[in-house]
């Protein structure tokens, strides 16, 4: 029997042996205890009893089932991990050490500072592991290559991602090399290099130097105003037709003596091969016949044949039996259109052709009024008559006069119809025009990552690494002309300045007071020579662009008394709506005092033409009056000086026209010296459109050397005058307007 004296020994005992032991007991659990020590004195009394008299609490006296079973090491008292043994005195247990990675006593562990010691490479995150060495280094710094305890520099320029031959250098920063300097002779980051030669400055003094892909790898600009050469040489030209009047030490045709320095010549025909120009000879073609009067004073023709009464020369004629005094050869083969039975040369006759005067081939016809769609003025809507009232090339059956972007080109037959595009150019043919398309060469790569954004290039191959890929390294339009030597380079459609295929507009064309204008084409279409005291009348060029660069030199020869209009176009968008620069010798009150009386004064002005009523008296009499008309013209510019031009000068223009900002520039030069300058003019009517020249009742001028080039960059003269907010919207390029 359990006695009282004895109960207490075994709870001295059992507090002794669960001493450390942090356990909660509950009154259940207490008394299974006691029935279990209960049990434990009936069969191991002798043990108790030793227990009892001696003292002796080790435990030694008792059997080991006793030890074991008031074990302390049953209740975990070491860390998890930790080996527990039991002893035989107080505390009647022993832990172990602590696992690997921790410090402590056994009973209780934590975990070693391993990373206090820094064994990660510098800025490397060290965190604590359960495996030996018991840390974790994380990666190395960008630029570097390790385990995150030993970390080394990448060999990033092992790739040579600098230009060849420019040296290469580790950085910690991103990404993490650095290219020297390009070589002598090239310009860029030391990554992409291309030849400059422009840096040795090898051009006139005044003119723009442009690098080249070829050698010598550099293109000079043209010599300022009143000046002509190759750019690099440039001496005196008194006509300004592009020629010196003596000749310049170099091998360009350029430098070539001027055949006629006194009467503009861009041509520098010769028919006779005398040396002398035709514009300087009377009897250009030694035929004894004066050119005035000579049915065909570019060949001998003494007799004077014209078997279909043209007035032009069966010698020269290039449809002797049929009349054309226009002698229009669209085809260009020689034979004139209104004898030639291929009009445009595609293989198909004329009597089969559905665009007599447009090359297709295919003869696609989607409305079946007998017109192809290539000249349709209405391809989508059946209108056999074609009639266009207003001369936009867009037919009356089809007019819709929506035009979003007000760009020229109404909607439904704008390929960039909220995007302003007059030139309409779309270098894929996808129907989506450049202005608006985002992969412009349908290469499959965006044009902002595209380094060939209009020749298909999906390989992107830029073997010189200069950033411009190799298929389009000199002709970025693919139009088989360089583009230094490229007046558009970014539209393959225009390759160079040409009026050989013009449209003659009459503006007043039932006036009967003065005959229509004749217009003659030189130089392979640089140049125009009009020859009648005419009606007001335009030759318009074929190509459209909006960012315009427009120049040319005109001039009057004497031979009479008239003291009238020359001038041109620019921004033709249809017989209704167009810019004209005219130039006034005298002032003058029109004598056709219907529809009412106009009045010019001498010297150039500026005008934009937005008629409601079109070619007729209204627009004749606006554009002779200098102030603006109603429903007819507005007077954007007139030079103060009121100054009139003069015979047998030849005076150089300059014009600059930036749809996008709506800004106009113009300069008139007389040799060298500026005669005019509009400054600055803003005018948002038109976005652009085709170029052309203008007169009204004036003969003899001679529009010579013109020269039209597309761009939508700013000079650095012009534009410092802009304001900020304008600046911002604008691209400037670093060179200043050649003057």
């Amino acid at each position: 029997m359990l006695t009282p004296a004895l109960l207490a020994l075994l709870l001295a005992v059992s507090t002794s042996v669960f001493a450390g032991a942090t356990v909660d007991k509950s009154k259940e659990e207490l008394v299974k205890e006691l029935d279990d020590l209960q049990k434990l004195q009936e069969k191991y009394a002798e043990c108790i009893m030793k227990l009892t008299s001696t003292g002796d609490r080790s435990l030694r006296a008792c059997p080991e089932d006793v030890r074991q079973l008031v074990n302390p090491c049953n209740k975990e008292p070491c860390f998890a991990g930790v080996k527990c043994s039991m002893l035989v005195e107080q505390p009647f247990f022993e832990c172990g050490p602590c696992p690997a990675g921790y410090e402590g006593d056994g009973r209780k562990c934590a975990k070693k500072d391993v990373c206090a010691s820094r064994p990660c490479f510098k800025g490397v995150d060290c965190r604590w592991d359960t495996a030996a060495p018991y840390f974790k280094c994380g990666p190395c710094p960008s630029g570097y290559e390790g385990d995150g305890r030993n970390c080394t520099k990448m060999d990033t320029c092992a790739k040579q991602p600098c230009f060849p031959k420019v040296n290469c250098t580790w950085t910690d920063a991103a990404p993490h090399y650095k290219c020297g300097s390009c070589p002598v002779g090239y310009e860029g980051d030391g990554i992409h290099c291309s030849r400059n030669p422009c840096l040795q400055n090898p051009c006139f003094k005044g003119v723009i130097c442009q690098k080249s892909d070829a050698d010598p790898y550099f293109a000079c600009e043209r010599c300022p105003v009143g000046l002509a050469g190759n750019g690099i040489l440039c001496g005196q030209d008194s006509d300004s037709d592009g020629y010196p009047d003596e000749e310049l030490k170099c091998t360009d045709p350029t430098c070539a003596k001027d055949n006629c320095k006194m009467l503009p010549n861009s041509g520098q025909e010769d028919t006779n091969g005398d040396g002398v120009g035709d514009a300087c000879e009377d009897d250009i073609d030694s035929d004894g016949v004066k050119n005035d009067v000579d049915n065909c004073p570019y060949k001998s023709n003494p007799k004077q044949e014209d078997s279909d009464g043209d007035k032009i020369g069966d010698a020269c004629d290039n449809c002797k039996t049929v009349s054309n005094t226009n002698q229009k050869d669209v085809d260009r083969d020689g034979t004139g259109d209104v004898c030639d039975e291929d009009i445009d040369g595609d293989g198909k006759k004329n009597a089969e052709d559905n665009c007599q005067f447009v090359p297709n081939p295919k003869q696609e016809d989607q409305d079946s009024d007998k017109f192809g769609d290539v000249c349709d003025n209405c391809p989508k809507v059946y209108n056999p008559n074609q009639r266009d009232s207003d001369g936009d090339e867009v037919g009356d059956a089809c007019t819709t006069n929506l035009d979003t972007d007000m760009d020229g080109r109404q909607d439904d037959q704008d390929n960039c119809p909220y995007t302003a595009n007059t030139a309409q150019v779309d270098s894929d043919n996808d129907g989506v025009g450049d202005a608006c398309d985002t992969d412009k060469d349908n290469d499959g790569v965006d044009n902002h990552l595209d380094n060939c954004e209009l020749i298909p290039n999906p390989d992107q191959a830029d073997l010189d690494r200069d950033g411009r890929g190799d298929a389009c390294k000199r002709d970025w339009d693919g139009d088989n002309v360089e583009d230094s030597k490229d007046n558009c380079p970014k539209n393959a459609q225009i390759k160079g300045s040409d009026f050989s295929n013009f449209t003659m507009i009459a503006l007043d064309p039932e006036g009967t007071s003065q005959l229509d204008p004749e217009w003659f084409i030189l130089n392979n279409g640089a140049e125009v020579f009009q020859k009648h005291n005419s009606d007001p009348g335009l030759a318009i060029g074929h190509d459209k662009m909006e960012g315009l660069d427009f120049e040319g030199t005109f001039f009057v020869k004497s031979g009479g008394s008239d003291d009238d209009f020359a001038g041109f176009v620019f921004g033709y968008v249809s017989n209704r709506k167009f810019y004209v620069a005219s130039w006034k010798r005298v002032a003058q009150e029109y004598w056709e005092q219907k529809p009412f009386t106009a009045r010019a004064t001498a010297g150039v002005l500026l005008k934009v033409v937005n008629s409601q009523t079109g070619p007729g008296q209204w627009l004749r009499n606006s554009l002779w009056n200098d102030a603006s008309v109603g429903n007819q013209t507005n007077l954007l510019w007139q030079d103060k000086a009121k100054k009139g031009w003069e015979f047998d000068t030849a005076y150089r223009w300059k014009l600059l026209h930036r749809p996008e900002i709506g800004l106009i520039r113009f300069r008139l030069y007389k040799g060298s010296h500026l005669e005019a300058d509009s400054g600055n003019l803003f005018d948002f009517t038109i976005k652009g459109g085709r170029m052309g020249v203008y007169c009204f009742s004036q003969a003899l001028i001679t529009w010579s050397n013109l020269i039209y080039r597309c761009n939508d960059h700013i000079p650095l003269d012009i534009y410092t005058e802009l304001a900020p907010e304008i600046q911002a919207k604008v691209v400037s390029s670093s060179n200043n307007w050649q003057s």
